[in-house]
């Protein structure tokens, strides 16, 4: 839980604490919050520049950059990732995680690259495509590129222990997984096989980033992208699944209550949006489809909108001891995850 100034302040108006202790418990959050990612203005140039960094050697590069051959690609590769290195580096010196996160992950970030220029170099490239393509299609010779990042990543993520290190980490196992299925597969790559991939991907991925949750959660939030990308990957696959069977629609909606309810239970947001989009979804095919005609159903929806409600008062009146009662039942690992996201 997390406490305003003006909360402070108030607690001091009604002497719950003194003002000196409010004071000096607002200086205490300042400097246990200020690693944590937040949206400040000093936060917010952090990760715009970043992500503009990481940015113009990932998404944004353009053809101009074939012309320095492979031996060229991959040497300027290397000149960067060692001045982001040395930032890091310099970074980390001074305390400040936040910036050295965001250097660290631009050094991983270039590891494709420079895999790239020195298969060019090597002569063992073996197609006509060129970089900008890894980002946009699904081939199997991205694999080298893929391990490398991973192998990188898990290194520079070990030495430096910064949780923004475990995105470029959890795309690059993203697009291993449909890499992988095309090269096994033998180049059939059509949207119902990518489909159950993006499906069963993110159902490990988030099984991974529940793992890492549970190991982890008492340094820092390193299962925040795994499970980012994991319910992306995961809803993505479900959503896009075809069924003419009302039944397997139902399901799909209790799915998605199923994946609020896992959002909550864990305070991660990104279940509960995609969990509220696939419901609300659901509810639009019954409003548009089924009950087309049907006076009754938004009177129904309504009233069960209010019912919603009414258990979330009683919800709040009786939360100390529901959770307590059935956290007990949980395993101690569980038990005390949860406890420390309160």
């Amino acid at each position: 839980m997390q406490f305003t100034k003006k909360q402070l302040e108030e607690a001091a108006k009604k002497n719950i604490i003194s003002p000196q202790q409010a004071e000096a418990l607002q200086e205490f959050f300042i400097a246990q919050s200020q690693d944590v990612p937040r949206f400040t203005f000093t936060h917010v140039l952090y990760y715009f520049g970043g992500l503009i960094a990481i940015g113009a050697m990932t998404l944004f590069m353009n053809l101009g950059w074939e012309s320095f051959g492979g031996a060229g690609i991959f040497s300027i590769s290397v000149l960067y990732a060692a001045i982001g290195l040395k930032i890091t580096k310099v970074f980390s010196a001074g305390d400040l995680a936040i910036p050295a996160g965001i250097c660290a992950t631009f050094v991983v970030c270039l590891t494709p690259l420079a895999i790239y220029g020195l298969q060019q170099w090597l002569g063992v490239w073996p197609d006509e495509s060129v970089y900008r393509d890894y980002h946009r299609y699904i081939k199997w010779n991205w694999l080298y590129m893929e391990l490398g990042t991973l192998a990188a990543g898990v290194i520079i993520a070990w030495k430096y222990k910064y949780p923004f290190l475990i995105m470029p980490i959890a795309v690059t196992l993203w697009y291993m997984s449909m890499d992988i299925t095309a090269m096994i597969s033998g180049g059939d790559t059509t949207w119902e096989l990518r489909k159950l991939v993006s499906l069963y991907t993110g159902l490990l991925m988030i099984g991974l980033a529940f793992w890492v949750d549970i190991r982890s959660y008492q340094k820092a939030d390193y299962a925040f992208w795994i499970y980012i990308f994991g319910a992306a990957a995961f809803w993505g696959g479900l959503s896009s699944q075809n069924s003419d069977s009302e039944l397997s629609k139902f399901i799909y909606f209790c799915i998605n209550l199923l994946m609020i309810g896992v959002g909550v239970l864990l305070v991660r947001r990104v279940f509960v949006v995609f969990g509220a989009l696939g419901s609300c979804a659901y509810l639009g095919h019954l409003a548009f489809d089924v009950f087309e005609d049907s006076w009754l159903f938004p009177v129904s929806l309504t009233v069960i909108g209010l019912g919603i409600i009414f258990l979330g008062v009683l919800w709040q009146k009786h939360e100390k001891y529901i959770t307590a009662k059935s956290r007990s039942l949980l395993p101690v690992p569980l038990r005390e995850l949860l406890q420390a996201r309160s």
